[in-house]
């Protein structure tokens, strides 16, 4: 049985937050994403590899190096999880500002 990780496990940490913001702009080589954190490239080879598990990165070997890239539909996938979720908190937030609006002018 293959162990799949959970991806939002995986993007419940700030660092591979961090690393999809920037492979987000442009696709990078783990050792350009490595230069913009203080960790070990070890360290930030460790994040790449949870982030490639659950798919969130693409890997494209060109020569011999080999570029990270955003998987948008993987993205896409998080973002239609969590929708009716943010469509439930503005509906209560709504309702809460219509609540204290009625209660300022009665005062």
């Amino acid at each position: 049985m293959e162990l799949r990780r959970d991806v939002f496990q995986a993007i419940a940490d700030p660092t591979r937050r961090l690393i999809l913001t920037l492979v987000a702009i442009q696709a990078m080589t783990p050792t350009a994403i490595a230069e913009n954190f203080d960790s070990s490239r070890q360290t930030i080879s460790k994040h790449i590899q949870i982030l490639t598990e659950c798919e969130l990165l693409k890997q494209e070997q060109q020569g011999r190096e080999i570029y990270y890239h955003l998987n948008p539909q993987k993205m896409k996938e998080i973002a239609d999880f969590i929708e009716p979720f943010r469509k439930l908190w503005d509906d209560r937030f709504n309702k809460l500002e219509d609540l204290m609006k009625k209660y300022k002018t009665k005062k």
